[in-house]
């Protein structure tokens, strides 16, 4: 038996499972909220502008997983050789690589690591890449599931070695909405709120919820239109979610894009054409091309108007750990 298992109450060892080490394991999902509050029963832990990495080890074996199931490895290498360095050698974290810009960390500085897939290149890439654990869900033969976030919050600080590039995420106790205003304050992207008895529920749950500071979310690439003047590649990406397994059209983005990726993108977007929107309530006219719906991006936007569509939406980045099927709308 594991030396931790005998810090754990009687109670708690109850709620242990012993198993073998898990090939896969769905993340636990915050649900959004416009409610900030402030309660004992509840820790608050910053939210990051990142991409969500489940990381497996077995032995020498260490992998990096998005929360749809893609390895990237290959992306983050100095992650990997990190995670492989650890005294403990079975356990699953949950936690968000990030790259920062300033001290505010930036989706779109880590898309330039997200799209690389050769690890001597990720290697070589400017942008510095750090994985923030914030949960464990399996340690040295045990599920643990049933633990109390507290304790797994315990059990995860004591397991891993932390440094460099793999960092704690500490929280605030009770005072969830001091800890709100200071967040947006600093250009955070907002705050997570976690009930401290929870276990760890594999999908959405409303024991942790997401105190955002700016509206912003996942939304389905289903065309874009042509460019217009000396502009190259696509003029706007054609955007939606799905609800009640129909893709409903939410608007279409044009500002957010470099030159560089206005022309990579365009031949991706090319590859996906199709003679038939993807919409049950989209756009008509000449400049439309319809694709497949299969892409996912992050889009930024200052609220929802009546007619459902996006007012001032700006694009952030491409997701590659969210299935378009997934994509429906948070409406808060």
């Amino acid at each position: 038996m594991a030396d931790w298992v005998d810090d754990l109450s009687e109670e708690e060892r109850a709620e242990l499972d012993k198993s073998s080490s898990p090939e896969w394991l769905a993340p636990m999902l915050a649900t959004l909220t416009d409610k900030r509050f402030s309660d004992s029963d509840w820790i608050y832990e910053r939210k990051f502008d990142g991409e969500r990495i489940l990381v497996f080890r077995n032995g020498q074996d260490v992998r990096l997983v998005t929360r749809n199931r893609k390895a990237v490895n290959p992306a983050y290498p100095e992650l990997v050789e990190a995670f492989g360095d650890m005294n403990a050698a079975d356990f699953v974290v949950d936690g968000e690589v990030v790259a920062f810009k300033n001290k505010v960390t930036s989706f779109s500085r880590l898309q330039q690591r997200i799209q690389i897939r050769d690890p001597e290149q990720a290697r070589a890439s400017r942008v510095a890449v750090y994985f923030y654990a914030f949960d464990i869900c399996y340690l040295d033969g045990y599920r643990l599931d049933g633990l109390p976030l507290r304790r797994r919050k315990a059990l995860l600080r004591g397991a891993l070695d932390f440094g460099h590039r793999v960092r704690f995420t500490a929280h605030r106790n009770a005072e969830g909405e001091a800890y709100f205003k200071e967040a947006c304050e600093k250009g955070w992207e907002g705050v997570i709120a976690k009930r401290a008895d929870a276990s760890y529920t594999h999908g959405r749950s409303t024991d942790w919820l997401k105190f955002k500071c700016g509206k912003g979310q996942e939304l389905v690439i289903g065309g874009f239109t042509e460019p217009q003047g000396e502009r190259e590649g696509f003029g706007a990406l054609l955007v939606g979610y799905y609800e009640d397994d129909e893709l409903r059209y939410a608007g279409k983005v044009g500002t957010g894009y470099d030159d560089e990726f206005l022309v990579e993108f365009r031949t991706k977007l090319g590859a996906l054409e199709s003679d038939e929107s993807p919409f049950c309530d989209g756009p008509e006219g000449n400049s439309v091309h319809w694709v497949k719906p299969e892409l996912v991006g992050e889009f930024g936007f200052t609220e929802w108007t009546r007619a459902g569509r996006l007012r001032h939406p700006r694009f952030l980045g491409l997701r590659r750990d969210k299935s378009a099927r997934e994509v429906t709308r948070e409406d808060t």
